[in-house]
């Protein structure tokens, strides 16, 4: 993306079971919108951007079944094992080599959990509304796949605690302040432990982001960094399959 007033949206389906959940910055990292919402008003507030990257936790497509040709298997170093990792996609392996675990994508949709088949749909319907795949010079409208578990796990340089956790929620929220982003600074919530609360419970984490809020945030994130700085991020895998776009240059060798 390389225009002004470009606003950066990460969506997250959230397993499948909740409304999406989606974040918008601005090129200044300025939030914008966050919250929750049906696949149809996630769309309509999509089609309303004059100009937009969206970055999607999700993967685009079905495993097309690259990681079962000899060609590429013999192109990476090492090659697997005979008979090992032929029903991933080659970005999947890719991630599992460096530690960073990320879901298997089936080759069949049907056999794909209801999330992926969330973001299947959410990907035909914004090439329905004239999005393209990143990166396409001078397009308005584009969108890439992203992992919020790996962009969190190479930000960090470390494997995050678990997200459904109150600690886990804090690392990636400060994270993400650390970052810039205009949110809430989390380290408030410890101005609220007293020995009074402890002792009567009542403690509030309204301060802190829901997991769904989080993933979508740093997705928001990924897609800022994509559009203002592309030689500061990594894209994994194969384009016509799927490529998943980390807000780094380079990774560790293990995390």
């Amino acid at each position: 993306m390389f225009f002004t007033e470009v606003t950066y949206i990460g969506i997250d389906p959230t397993a499948g079971q909740r409304p999406f959940a989606y974040a918008a910055l601005d090129g200044n990292l300025r939030l914008l919108a966050l919250g929750q919402g049906e696949l149809d008003e996630v769309l309509a507030f999509l089609a309303g951007q004059r100009q937009a990257l969206v970055a999607i936790s999700s993967p685009r497509q079905p495993n097309q079944g690259l990681m079962d040709r000899p060609e590429v298997r013999e192109s990476l170093s090492p090659p697997p094992r005979p008979g090992r990792w032929t029903n991933f996609r080659l970005c999947e392996y890719l991630l599992r080599q460096h530690n960073i675990i990320i879901p298997q994508t089936a080759s069949q949709a049907e056999d794909c959990p209801r999330w992926m088949q969330m973001g299947f749909i959410l990907y035909r319907r914004l090439q329905g509304l004239s999005y393209h795949l990143w990166p396409k010079e001078d397009l308005a409208h584009q969108y890439l796949e992203v992992y919020p578990h790996a962009s969190y796990t190479v930000l960090l340089k470390t494997i995050p605690f678990s997200k459904h956790s109150l600690e886990g929620r804090l690392q990636r929220q400060l994270l993400l302040f650390e970052q810039n982003l205009n949110i809430n600074d989390p380290m408030r919530f410890f101005e609220e432990i007293t020995r009074h609360r402890l002792l009567h419970g009542i403690l509030s984490d309204e301060q802190i982001y829901s997991p769904y809020e989080l993933d979508a945030l740093i997705a928001a994130y990924t897609a800022w960094s994509a559009g203002t700085q592309p030689d500061q991020v990594l894209a994994l895998g194969n384009a016509e399959e799927g490529q998943v776009i980390l807000p780094v240059p380079a990774l560790k060798p293990h995390y």
